[in-house]
C-alpha cells in the first residue's frame, strides 16, 4: 500500500521542505509555502512509457556520441518561425505563458490547423472536443491530420501519445494535468512539477515536438514552480493589451536561437493574423503634427522596428510631480530627466512627465533614449519634431551621446520606411562605411548639439 506524507513546497521554485517556513531557503521569498499530501508510489509501479527506454548503457564518451543534423520542422506561421529561431527542433520541449483571454489556445489551434503533412495531437483540459470544433471552424482551418483529445490524466494523455506517435502535441494547459502518483489537485506544484517532467521525458525519448500552455500569476510569471521554466527548451510569453488588436509573441528562453525574438499578431474574427511590416502600423498616421512625438529605431533580436515615442509634459498641480511611463522603464525616465536637468539646463522640478510608446510594445533597448529625451524637450519647449526624423542612440549621465550596437541595421529600416534623416552618435558615425544611402547621417556628441540641430529654424 502507498505510503502517504505531508509536505510543504514554495510556490515560486518548488522548494520542498518537511514543515511550514516562512522564508523560502532557496528563492528567499516569503509566505510561498502550501501544504501538500503526497503518496510515495513503490519503486516498481509507476508509468514508463513501453518501448522507450533506453536498455543500453548511458555513460558514453562524448567523442563517441554520434550527432545527426536534423532539419528543423517550418510552421506555417513566420511569427512563430521567427521566435523560435526558424521552426521547430525535433523532441523540442516549449512553454508558452500569457494572460488569461489574450489567445493562446487560439495561436495554437491555428498553427496544429496550418501544419501540412503533419500529424497533430491537440489535448485539451480546459475545453471540450465540440468547443475546440467550433473554434476551429471560426479561424477557417482545416488539417486533416490534427487530432482532439479532451482529457486530463497524464496516464490516459501517454497512452494515446504512444499510440498515435504524432509529430506534434499540444497541452493546454499544464495546470490542468494531474498523475495519479500524487494526491494534490490539478494546478499544484507537485502536480505540475511531476506531470511537466513525465511529459518532457516522454518528447525527448520519442522525439515528438511538444508544446505545453501555462498560466500566469498576477505578477506576470508563469505560474507553478519556477523549475517548470527551467526544464523547458523554450519560454515564450504572448503579451498585449485586451483592449488593443494587436499581440506579441515574446522569446524569453531559447535553447536553440535567440532569446530576443519578437513576433506580432493582429487579433481579428477569422483569428491571430501575422503583422509582417510591424514598423508601419507601430507608427501612428496623424494628420498634424504634433509637439513631444519622436520616432526611434530599436532591435529586438534581429529585427529591427520603428516605434513612436510620445511625451506629455504639464505644469504639476502638486507638491510632488508625477513620472508616469508606459512601455518604457520608469527608472530610467527619472534618470534621463535628471539629466536634462543638471546637463541640458531644461526646468523640470515642477513638471508632470508622462512617457508613453506607441502600439502597447514593451522597450528595453538602449538606443531609444535620445528620442526619449527629445521627445520632452518638445513637449516642454512646445516644438514640433519633423516627421521625416528618426534618432538611434544611447545618453549616459553626462550628458553624451553614446554609440550603440548594429547600426546600419537601423538606418536601413529607417531609410526603407522613407525617413530622410537619421540622428546617430557621433562614434557610431565614424565607423559607418561610406554609402549612397537615400538618408542623412548626422552624427552629435551631446545633447545639446542635437537641440541646437533640431531646433535651429524653429527659434
Amino acid at each position: 500500500m502507498a505510503k502517504q506524507k505531508t509536505v510543504y513546497f514554495c510556490r515560486n521554485c518548488g522548494y520542498e521542505s518537511p514543515k511550514w517556513l516562512g522564508k523560502c531557503p532557496s528563492c528567499s521569498e516569503w509566505n510561498t509555502f502550501s501544504e501538500e499530501i503526497v503518496r510515495k508510489e513503490p519503486a516498481s509501479s509507476g508509468w514508463s512509457p513501453a518501448g522507450l527506454v533506453s536498455s543500453g548503457p548511458k555513460l558514453r564518451k562524448l567523442d563517441e556520441i554520434q550527432f545527426e543534423n536534423q532539419a528543423r520542422m517550418p510552421v506555417a506561421d513566420p511569427e512563430l518561425n521567427r521566435v523560435l529561431g526558424g521552426g521547430l527542433v525535433p523532441a523540442s520541449f516549449v512553454l508558452l505563458g500569457g494572460e488569461p483571454g489574450i489567445g493562446k489556445s487560439t495561436l495554437l489551434l491555428q498553427e496544429a490547423l496550418a501544419i501540412p503533412g503533419r500529424k497533430v495531437l491537440y489535448v485539451s483540459g480546459e475545453e471540450s472536443a465540440q468547443q475546440i470544433k467550433m473554434r476551429a471552424d471560426r479561424l477557417g482551418l482545416h488539417n486533416p491530420d490534427c487530432y482532439v483529445l479532451s482529457e486530463t490524466e497524464l496516464g490516459q494523455i501517454m497512452v494515446f501519445a504512444m499510440d498515435l506517435q504524432p509529430d506534434i502535441m499540444i497541452l493546454d494547459s499544464i495546470q490542468t494535468v494531474y498523475t495519479g502518483k500524487l494526491e494534490g489537485s490539478p494546478g499544484s506544484v507537485s502536480q505540475v512539477r511531476e506531470c511537466a517532467g513525465a511529459i518532457l521525458r516522454f518528447s525527448k525519448e520519442s522525439g515528438i515536438c511538444t508544446f505545453i500552455i501555462g498560466h500566469i500569476t498576477k505578477d506576470g510569471s508563469i505560474a507553478g514552480p519556477k523549475l517548470l521554466e527551467h526544464m523547458v527548451d523554450t519560454v515564450l510569453m504572448f503579451e498585449g493589451e485586451r483592449q488593443q488588436h494587436f499581440r506579441i509573441l515574446r522569446t524569453v528562453k531559447n535553447r536553440f536561437g535567440s532569446s530576443n525574438e519578437l513576433g506580432i499578431y493582429e487579433m481579428q474574427g477569422e483569428g491571430l493574423r501575422p503583422v509582417e511590416n510591424p514598423s508601419e502600423i507601430l507608427l501612428s498616421h496623424r494628420g498634424e503634427p504634433l509637439s513631444g512625438v519622436a520616432i526611434a529605431t530599436m532591435l529586438e533580436g534581429n529585427r529591427p522596428l520603428m516605434i513612436e515615442i510620445q511625451s506629455l509634459v504639464t505644469l504639476s498641480g502638486y507638491s510632488t510631480p508625477q513620472r508616469s511611463s508606459n512601455g518604457f522603464d520608469g527608472k530610467r525616465l527619472s534618470m534621463l530627466l535628471a539629466v536634462l536637468e543638471k546637463r541640458g539646463g531644461f526646468r523640470l522640478g515642477n513638471q508632470d512627465v508622462f512617457l508613453n510608446i506607441a502600439g502597447g510594445l514593451k522597450v528595453e533597448d538602449p538606443a531609444l533614449d535620445l528620442a526619449a529625451c527629445i521627445s520632452v524637450i518638445s513637449s516642454l519647449e512646445n516644438r514640433i519634431i519633423p516627421a521625416d526624423v528618426c534618432f538611434a542612440a544611447e545618453v549616459g549621465l553626462g550628458g553624451e551621446v553614446r554609440a550603440v550596437g548594429r547600426i546600419e541595421n537601423r538606418i536601413a529600416e529607417a531609410e526603407r520606411l522613407g525617413f530622410r534623416k537619421i540622428y546617430v552618435s557621433k562614434q557610431n558615425l565614424a565607423k559607418l562605411r561610406p554609402s549612397k544611402a537615400g538618408i542623412e547621417i548626422i552624427g552629435v556628441s551631446k545633447l545639446e548639439d542635437l537641440v541646437i540641430s533640431l531646433f535651429a529654424k524653429q527659434a
